[in-house]
């Protein structure tokens, strides 16, 4: 047995003690609906762009979308085909799921990634809804372990991949106010006056 071998064994039992011990019919209905808010980042893309409608939030919305971007990038199309991890139920043939299996890989998690880098891009202003939301992202990462697609391991370095393309677009956030660029009503970026 290969050390992939012996990490995915180590990472099922994890993934076993949790349908052991916490499933249950109430975690059965929930964490599907919290699950689906990562899918394809369409849950926090949505959240993105309504904050591009108001002025006020507009230069917010633009950091979140440029987040969630460079996670999409890095973690969907980069590291997911070249890992090539296969998901945890591909142990236990025949095995009931309460979401639809996936046909992509399993490390990272995209889902967590995508969560945590909306989360940590709301820091640039929103503080508040930046705590809020690294709540929902710690719940979707929570429910792609109770939902055996993912291990522990996607998870964790799901969030640490999102943490750093949140960050690294509000590294650009703050480049932006630095040479004093702004975002005007049509979303073109123009040098401020």
């Amino acid at each position: 047995m290969n050390g992939i071998e012996s990490l995915n064994l180590w990472e099922l039992r994890i993934l076993d003690w949790i349908g052991a011990h916490l499933a249950c019919p109430a975690l059965d209905a929930v964490m599907p609906v919290i699950s689906r808010l990562g899918d394809g980042g369409w849950f926090f893309i949505l959240a993105g762009l309504l904050l591009l409608i108001q002025k006020t939030t507009r230069r917010q919305g633009f950091i979140c979308l440029i987040a969630l971007l460079m996670d999409a990038l890095l973690v969907n199309l980069t590291l997911k085909p070249v890992v090539s991890r296969l998901r945890p139920y591909a142990y236990y043939p025949g095995m009931p799921l309460l979401v639809p299996p996936l046909s992509d890989f399993s490390f990272p998690s995209g889902h967590t990634a995508a969560a945590f880098a909306f989360a940590v891009s709301l820091f640039w202003r929103q503080r508040i809804a930046a705590y809020w939301a690294l709540a929902l992202g710690s719940a979707v990462g929570f429910s792609r372990l109770y939902l055996y697609m993912h291990y522990p391991s996607d998870v964790l370095f799901g969030v640490l991949f999102g943490v750093f393309c949140g960050w690294l677009a509000l590294k650009l956030g703050d480049y932006l106010d630095r040479h004093n660029w702004r975002l005007n009503c049509s979303g073109n970026q123009h040098k401020g006056d």
